[in-house]
């Protein structure tokens, strides 16, 4: 058996052979390129967990956004001939007047930024204007509708008794309108609308309807102004002249010698206090009472000038949940806006086109299902069931009453809003709905024929003029060939055809 060589040998050898090369790992045409060699596995545990829920997320976000664009842009393409009709330049546009005002415990940012992205792209495509009434508080759309109610009674011909408050208001809106009666600019003849957003501010709408038709048109007496003045204390009078002797000694009046008497014979009156202006900023105007109290309607006759129809509603749904134990529903909420768009855009699209109206005690026939599948809370306050075809569904007559729209988003109220305090005026939001026979039987509200329905939900929701993704990266990067007609080619520059 051959020996093995010695360590010192291997050394030596080891030495002075060439080292070996290890082999060559990965694709040599990215070694060649400089890339560094990626070796594809699967991620950690973590990462599979992080990479999940994160794109699940944002997959939910882009599916809603996507389709609530689409449904927005259903009801969008169904009123958009009305923007393309010509119109005359002496007649004014239709102008709706829209009442919006801040939810219970929030501000009135949040009912601004629902009206921008819910409900102006629906109106702006049906080239419809619109006056806005706004409430930063509870009490202010209830004032407004009434004031602008009583002014409408006032210049139809009804007389009020009390003080000439606001005739230079009047007098001013007279001049506006005999101005364009002389140039000939004729008001809009149609249905006008109002368009109402939560059940707050529907409750105040409700409130100021009553007031302003029903109520007086001077406001009631204010009782600190009514209630007789508490006697002053002793007044100090002038000093009578010294040449009178009419008056002696014992008619004269006692005065207090710390108080001096000037030369002039009067006393000096106290210098005002400065007022801080931290004070100024802390006192807020204190809101008008109602003029009438919901007790008092059925007593009160309803005046003459009263139409026989009032301008059609939209109520359309304005959810807020605030809390953070509310957290689950509010991200459900978030990924589901496209429902809450589509809801809104038919609310919308029905006051656009105006084509029908009906009264509020007026049966509705809607859709159900044969076998009676669970309905679902629908958000105008009644019970809707889900979408089912026309063969196998079975009409029935939902109606439809003022005092129950929109009752579910009660529930969604800050507690703030239930609070009472001792002395505070009426909280409409608070009390319940009275509606007034009389009125009631006027009040109407906008709705979608079958047709216009079944327009918009064969529609594709895709914009016909809208520019594809390649086309506006084109734009961009001025890939576009330019194929509009040259000035030169109609002789416009140097008049190259002669």
């Amino acid at each position: 058996m051959a020996e093995k060589p010695p360590p010192q040998a291997e050394a030596a050898v080891a030495d002075v052979l060439p080292a070996s090369r290890p082999n060559p790992v990965g694709n040599p045409v990215f070694r060649m390129m400089g890339m560094p060699n990626f070796r594809f596995k699967l991620p950690s545990r973590n990462w599979l967990i992080f990479l999940s829920v994160t794109g699940s997320f944002t997959t939910a976000i882009l599916y809603d956004r996507y389709h609530k664009k689409r449904a927005q842009q259903r009801w969008c393409n169904l009123v958009s001939h009305i923007a393309k009709e010509p119109f005359p330049s002496t007649q004014l546009p239709r102008r709706i007047t829209i009442f919006l005002s801040a939810p219970p415990g929030d501000s009135l940012r949040a009912a601004r930024e629902h009206f921008h992205e819910y409900v102006k792209p629906v109106l702006v495509a049906g080239a419809l204007d619109w006056d806005v009434i706004e409430g930063r508080r509870e009490g202010d759309v209830r004032a407004g509708l009434a004031e602008k109610i009583r002014k409408r009674r006032k210049s139809s011909g009804e007389r009020r008794t009390g003080s000439a408050e606001g005739e230079a208001s009047e007098e001013s809106e007279d001049l506006i309108q005999e101005l364009r009666s002389t140039t000939g600019v004729k008001e809009w003849e149609g249905l006008q609308g109002d368009l109402v957003l939560g059940r707050h501010t529907w409750k105040e709408y409700i409130r100021g309807l009553h007031e302003g038709w029903l109520g007086p048109l001077d406001p009631p007496p204010d009782p600190l102004q009514t209630a007789p003045a508490k006697a002053s204390p002793a007044s100090i009078e002038q000093r009578p002249p010294v040449g009178d002797a009419s008056l002696s000694s014992d008619s004269l009046p006692i005065l207090d010698d710390a108080a001096p008497i000037s030369d002039s014979g009067a006393t000096p009156t106290e210098e005002p206090k400065p007022v801080d202006k931290k004070d100024e900023k802390s006192k807020q105007p204190v809101q008008k009472p109602p003029y009438i109290p919901t007790s008092a309607y059925p007593s009160v006759s309803i005046p003459s000038s009263t139409p026989e129809v009032l301008p059609p509603t939209a109520v359309l749904p304005l959810p807020n949940l605030l809390g953070f134990l509310n957290t689950p529903i509010r991200i459900y909420r978030f990924l589901n806006r496209r429902y809450l768009a589509d809801e809104t855009g038919r609310e919308v699209a029905a006051l656009v086109l105006a084509s029908h109206i009906r009264g509020w005690d007026e049966p509705t026939p809607f859709a159900s299902e044969a076998h009676l599948r669970e309905s679902v809370q629908g958000g105008n306050g009644g019970r809707m069931i889900k979408e089912v075809p026309d063969d196998k569904a079975v009409f029935t007559e939902k109606i439809w009453q003022p005092e129950s729209v929109l009752e579910g988003e009660e529930r969604d109220w800050h507690k703030s809003a239930w609070k009472r305090y001792q002395g505070e005026p009426e909280r409409v939001w608070k009390n319940l709905v009275v509606v007034d026979p009389r009125l009631r039987e006027r009040m109407r509200r906008f709705d979608l024929t079958r047709d216009d329905e079944n327009k918009a939900k064969n529609d594709s929701g895709i914009d016909p003029e809208a520019k594809s993704l390649w086309e506006r990266i084109k734009e961009v990067t001025g890939w576009v060939e330019d194929t509009s007609v040259k000035g030169w080619e109609h002789g416009l520059v140097g008049q190259e055809s002669e």
